[in-house]
């Protein structure tokens, strides 16, 4: 864990395509670059839908091909919906990614607020909150126990044992994805950190951690172990409406509502930027998981040379 009052800022991968095919050639520039600026970690979101316009790449294998390109970044997933994955599949492949970018995983998991994929692939929405906890109980006994015996209500295993198990010990850290109280109690009662939603505005944020904090209180939990984070779509640009129209275009794309970005995401100058990222970390965001949706490049560049010395107070 970073110290008390240190900020940390992450970014978002270039993970989402609207045009195909991918150019990994970019997408390495890019990964290379944010390394190189000292972002703390690089990020990708969960991408289970069969939406053509999301063109968004699987995150595994994203933050697989991360990992190869870099040495010290943290790699991490807010977060995968494990409903929808089979968990020992899971456990098997992240605890590989550890192994590979040697311990630089964060697990980002979550329930979503949705159940339309559920028939999809296969599964009844019935149960849903009972077949996550145990997933992620299974998980996480498959990363640090030995000839495991499991008897669960969808899964059982007998004399089991996943190898090789991840670098970091017990396992990789565990945040989570979380809106409603009851979702919000359970990432503090089963993990060690929490990631807002980009998908949310500040006020829902400021909201969310009041419940965590008020449930790490309850679990007698230090609230300096858990990590409180918040994905932040962005855009900067002089031109405040061009940067508006650039994400409504993206949110329509992207979540189907191009209004989103109007509640939701930091837009404008740098100045303006600035602003609205201070009342996120004022919130309670100890990470801010920077997410910029066009001219990657470019962003990366001001949002380290500009944007983040201005809240570091250099």
């Amino acid at each position: 864990m970073p110290a008390d009052n240190e900020l940390l800022f992450g970014i978002g991968a270039p993970q989402i395509h609207t045009r195909l095919p991918v150019d990994p050639e970019e997408i390495r520039r890019y990964i290379e670059r944010a390394e190189a600026l000292g972002f703390h970690s690089l990020w990708v979101q969960e991408q289970a839908g069969l939406r053509a316009a999301a063109g968004a790449l699987e995150g595994v294998s994203m933050l697989s091909y991360a990992a190869a390109l870099t040495r010290r970044i943290r790699l991490g997933n807010a977060v995968f919906l494990i409903n929808l994955r089979n968990p020992i599949q899971l456990a098997k492949s992240l605890a590989s990614l550890d192994q590979l970018s040697q311990g630089r995983l964060i697990v980002g998991v979550g329930l979503g607020g949705v159940t339309r994929l559920y028939e999809a692939y296969g599964l009844s929405p019935e149960h849903k909150v009972a077949r996550f906890v145990e997933a992620l109980t299974l998980i996480k006994k498959l990363w640090t126990e030995e000839d495991l015996t499991f008897e669960g209500k969808f899964w059982r295993l007998k004399k089991a044992s996943l190898w090789p198990k991840p670098l970091q010990k017990p396992h990789p850290p565990v945040w989570f994805g979380a809106n409603s109280p009851a979702a919000l109690k359970r990432a503090v009662k089963h993990g060690s950190g929490f990631v807002g939603a980009g998908s949310f505005s500040t006020a829902d944020f400021k909201t969310q951690v009041q419940v965590v904090l008020s449930a790490l209180a309850e679990e007698k939990k230090n609230p300096r172990d858990f990590m409180i984070g918040k994905r932040v779509y962005l855009a900067v640009d002089k031109n405040r409406e061009r940067a508006a129209k650039r994400l409504r275009e993206w949110f329509g794309l992207y979540y189907g509502q191009a209004e989103l970005m109007e509640r939701v995401a930091v837009w404008g100058s740098v100045e303006e930027c600035v602003e609205g990222l201070r009342e996120i970390i004022a919130a309670g965001a100890r990470l801010l998981i920077l997410n910029p949706v066009f001219d990657m490049m470019d962003h990366l560049e001001v949002l380290a040379g500009e944007i983040l010395p201005q809240i570091r107070g250099r």
